[in-house]
């Protein structure tokens, strides 16, 4: 998506299949073996809503800001890749993948992907905060675009609470209940780039059309700024998760993201990469 329009560039859904075997009438045959092929090339997965992993990251750092429940020097402190509140979470942790020196705070939570500081800061911002500030920027609401999209959650049974603290914790780096529609979440990032106003996504092509804001101070101006900055650093810092896509002479800002799927807690680890 341009973030300053909201002209959707691309989208695609794969594995897929060729619109033209419709053009002069398919085969029963050829739709049979569409509808029944197991990758469910018919399946539109764009309009869908997915687990987005750290790629959420950014998104609970600017409602950290905005509500001015951290600021982005604030230094958690902690060390290793594990971390718990508390003994009231049993056997229960959060852990993160890379251990590292410096501070932990906002900068190097988005450029090391760290887990463990954006489910303290979840925690930081509370189940009620964070569910209020999610629904300001259009989440369990059915956005206005050309094509129905899958609404974007947090929570599965009561859809406006996140229930307990380690679920809220979890949800603090894109895992719990969280799933985001790919449409809604390219707008939401679309506020990093217009000081904190999300714009509204447009499907048919119009040379003349110029940007339309569909949430209006989604997170607030020096929120959005400093999001920006730290996002352009997981690309150009050489530690950043994201610096594999620096192109000398283009100021890139990007997050990597891994979902991770499981049946249950003994299920081998399914793994989704991606990075907007």
């Amino acid at each position: 998506m341009e973030p300053k329009t909201g002209e959707l560039l691309a989208l695609v859904s794969t594995p897929t299949f060729d619109s033209n075997d419709f053009v002069l009438g398919i085969t029963d045959s050829k739709w049979q073996e569409l509808n029944n092929d197991v990758n469910k090339p018919l399946y539109n997965r764009f309009i869908q809503k997915y687990c987005p992993g750290s790629t959420f990251k950014p998104i609970t750092g600017a409602i950290a800001l905005t509500t001015q429940k951290i600021t982005p020097d604030d230094d958690y402190g902690y060390t290793g890749t594990s971390w718990q509140k508390d003994s009231s979470w049993g056997d229960y942790k959060i852990t993160t993948l890379t251990s590292y020196n410096g501070a932990k705070n906002l900068l190097n939570g988005l450029v090391y992907s760290d887990n463990i500081y954006f489910a303290q800061t979840a925690l930081k911002i509370g189940n009620d905060l964070f569910a209020q500030n999610l629904d300001k920027i259009g989440f369990n609401e059915n956005l206005p675009f050309a094509m129905e999209l899958a609404k974007s959650q947090y929570a599965n049974q009561n859809g406006n609470k996140i229930e307990g603290e380690t679920k809220l914790a979890d949800s603090g780096y894109g895992q719990g209940n969280i799933l985001v529609n790919p449409i809604h979440m390219a707008s939401i990032y679309s506020a990093f780039a217009n000081g904190g106003n999300m714009i509204k996504p447009y499907l048919e092509y119009d040379e003349t059309k110029k940007g339309e804001i569909l949430k209006e101070g989604a997170f607030s101006k020096d929120a959005a700024e400093t999001i920006k900055n730290d996002l352009i650093q997981v690309v150009e810092n050489v530690q950043g998760t994201g610096h594999t896509a620096k192109i000398d002479g283009l100021t890139i800002a990007g997050k990597t993201g891994t979902a991770e799927l499981k049946t249950s807690q003994d299920d081998n680890r399914k793994r989704y990469p991606c990075m907007v």
